[in-house]
């Protein structure tokens, strides 16, 4: 059978990775000339234009979700030929849905860790962002397995695409907040996105959000969580309120209250989030921390004299509000980092025009990170380390981590 991938962002990059690897036949093709693919003799690329012809000559289609209301691509929805219209075992699955601006990650996994210790045999997949395989892995692993339960992150931007592509039994929305905005434009628009995305379907929503109420409305029924009343092996109470939403998700699936407690008591940080690393005589916190929210979760949990932070991609200026909720703290230094684009100027201006009173430091590498981090940590009691790119992120902690084994 062979495929074709029309967009090669990231989720477009793991949707040609999992096809050749259930053994299509691909052809890629993105209008951006600076994409890497991995040479397969099963893979044939166009870079800096779309061939119609090859795309209508597929049998299936993966459009990415960046391009999903591109008028352009209409036609491909309207032929029936995406991979969920032609490979349909996904949708027979009981699905949980689970989005929001922040713990989404977090969220999905505990659900999962409750589901399984709950005997049920569970499909998890969904955003690469989050660090999964991203959506055609997961429509195409269905049909491979014998699962009870399908469990899919959704990134807020792929709200539409899913939409079409999965059968929702169940949402859960972790939150909203201040990321994505070059996308939505406002929060407006995402709340009215998210509207569309939950209706008519049962919904799980966090009763400390406000902004969330219209979305009852449009669900077909409504449930509301809270953080649970016991602490967790997590930092912080913004874990407490995802497995808040983990445990109402099971309750409604039919798990008993004694195993959902017992499955998030077990439950482990995940790579990249907030991992507590202690020290004789002072902590360091180490999390992706990707947009203001995140951060001001974070920040609000304990005083942190010393803030290390990476800075956003090119263009993301709404993820720049990270360095204003920084500001706001009485933290004594802020450094910063190339995390996912060496913006180092940007945050530095926007901390200037808050008028930081603290000293600002500029590092280059994951290698300056780790020395600053232990150097302050001889000094003060709280040193937090976040900010954008999860990968530099998950390599700063395990550097860290050997770094401070080997002293």
């Amino acid at each position: 059978m062979n495929a074709a991938v029309v967009g090669l962002g990231v989720e477009g990059v793991n949707a040609v990775e999992s096809l050749l690897n259930h053994d299509y036949e691909v052809y890629a093709s993105d209008i951006n000339r600076d994409v890497e693919l991995n040479s397969n003799k099963s893979l044939e690329v166009d870079l800096g234009f779309h061939d119609f012809s090859k795309i209508e000559r597929a049998d299936t289609v993966v459009l990415s979700p960046g391009l999903w209301n591109n008028p352009i691509f209409q036609k491909l929805k309207s032929d029936k030929k995406l991979l969920s219209d032609i490979i349909t075992s996904h949708r027979s699955l009981f699905t949980i849905g689970v989005t929001g601006t922040n713990g989404k990650t977090t969220t999905t996994m505990m659900i999962a860790s409750i589901l399984k210790k709950a005997g049920m045999k569970v499909l998890i997949g969904g955003n690469a962002g989050g660090g999964f395989k991203g959506y055609t892995e997961v429509i195409l692993e269905a049909a491979s397995g014998n699962y009870d339960i399908l469990l899919v992150e959704v990134c807020d931007m792929t709200l539409d695409f899913c939409s079409y592509n999965f059968d929702f039994d169940l949402i859960v929305v972790t939150n909203v907040g201040r990321d994505h905005l070059e996308f939505h434009q406002s929060i407006e628009n995402y709340l009215k996105t998210l509207g569309n995305f939950v209706k008519d379907k049962k919904v799980v929503l966090n009763r400390t959000t406000g902004s969330l109420g219209p979305l009852s409305e449009k669900a077909s029924e409504t449930h509301f969580f809270t953080k649970i009343p016991y602490e967790l092996n997590l930092f912080g109470d913004f874990n407490r309120e995802n497995a808040g939403a983990a445990s109402k998700t099971a309750e409604i699936v039919g798990v008993p209250d004694e195993t959902i407690t017992t499955a998030l008591k077990k439950f482990s940080v995940l790579p990249g989030r907030a991992t507590i690393i202690d020290l004789p005589h002072s902590r360091i916190v180490v999390g992706k921390t990707d947009n203001a929210d995140a951060t001001a979760a974070v920040l609000n949990e304990a005083d942190f004299p010393v803030i290390i932070l990476g800075t956003p991609r090119k263009g993301e200026v709404c993820r720049l509000e990270i360095f204003r909720e920084a500001s706001k703290t009485n933290s004594k230094i802020i450094a910063i980092f190339p995390g996912l684009d060496d913006t180092l100027d940007d945050a530095r201006k926007v901390l200037m025009e808050e008028k930081y009173p603290g000293r600002i430091h500029n590092l280059s590498n994951v290698d300056d990170v780790v020395q600053f981090a232990i150097n302050c940590s001889e000094k003060y009691n709280n040193i937090f380390i976040g900010g954008n790119g999860q990968r530099k992120i998950i390599e700063i902690t395990e550097s860290l981590k050997e770094a401070l084994s080997a002293k």
